[in-house]
């Protein structure tokens, strides 16, 4: 794993990514193809992408799963841990969602982006504790994050 901070990004970031394109990120897909910080992911959170994929309300054709499978995989490493740690972490209102939570504390990650809002408001929380910040990709955009010193 390079010396780039870790980030960990959930299902609707991908989607922003990776399916819709979505110009108000595309600062974060700059950063994750030039290495200004190093994507984790593990197979929860990657079954979870698959499984989204297939959702009939994004209306995406085989083609376009495939790019969006094969994309993720190009800019997510994969990161394993066995989930069992010594810390007590907040829960999340959405259980579906404690899986970023593990994964960010797991890998060391500096920061969890997030749409969720079940997943953002324990930001101060795990920021608090000395963990990680989670925010939404547009405010981590906006911050420039990943540009500020010893980042």
């Amino acid at each position: 794993m390079s010396a780039a901070p870790r980030i960990v990004l959930d299902s609707n970031v991908c989607l922003d990514l990776f399916a819709f394109g979505d110009p108000a990120v595309a600062p974060l897909l700059h950063a994750l193809r030039s290495g200004a910080v190093a994507a984790v992911t593990d197979a929860p959170c990657r079954e979870e992408w698959q499984r989204i994929l297939d959702y009939p309300q994004l209306a995406l054709d085989p083609a376009a799963r495939a790019r969006c499978l094969r994309e993720y995989d190009q800019a997510l490493r994969p990161f394993a841990h066995d989930g069992a740690g010594e810390t007590k972490l907040p829960r999340c209102a959405d259980p579906d969602d404690q899986k970023f939570l593990e994964l960010a504390h797991a890998a060391g990650a500096r920061w969890l982006l997030s749409r969720d809002h079940a997943l953002v408001v324990l930001g101060r929380r795990t920021a608090r504790a000395g963990w990680f910040e989670i925010m939404t990709p547009r405010t981590w955009v906006a911050l420039e994050a990943w540009r500020s010193p010893g980042g």
